[in-house]
């Protein structure tokens, strides 16, 4: 779709065109950021799904394969083969749900809460590198006022 048309839908939609041109300017960069971020780790590490789980019970706690699934909006035996792999590689763990024994609760380890952290460092501190080195002091204040800003839309 060009521009002209992506104008007339959004004058149609009663969206500003500041918002929707900012909206993808955002979704775009944070695209690329995102895949810069993982261009840091090894590449023996794991796939984004699998991250995603293993992010999602570090930040959650716990859960059973079935609100896994619910939550990433992905098919019951698609968490299960993914919880498999990050349990054969000792990221995760089972146990059994004190409310229902015939269900299973998923938990990270301690090897996996130091995956996770070693990641997040990685991560962070090549955008530390490239902040300091492509940014001037300003420019990092502008960020940091902008982080705010997205914060609030992501809160709303």
């Amino acid at each position: 779709m060009d521009e002209a048309a992506r104008t007339a839908r959004n004058t149609a939609d009663g969206v500003s065109e500041s918002a929707a041109r900012a909206a993808r300017e955002v979704r775009v960069v944070f695209s690329r950021l995102r895949r810069r971020m993982r261009e840091t780790y090894d590449p023996g590490d794991l796939t984004p799904t699998q991250t995603s789980v293993l992010s999602r019970l570090d930040k959650d706690g716990e859960a059973s394969v079935s609100d896994l699934a619910t939550a990433e909006r992905v098919r019951h035996q698609s968490v299960a083969a993914t919880v498999a792999v990050l349990a054969e590689r000792g990221l995760v763990a089972r146990r059994p749900d004190p409310g229902d024994g015939r269900r299973q609760l998923i938990f990270v380890t301690g090897q996996g809460h130091a995956f996770l952290e070693d990641r997040r460092r990685a991560g962070e501190g090549w955008l530390t590198r490239a902040l300091e080195d492509e940014c001037t002091e300003e420019e990092r204040h502008t960020l940091l006022a902008a982080t705010a800003l997205l914060e609030r839309i992501v809160r709303a």
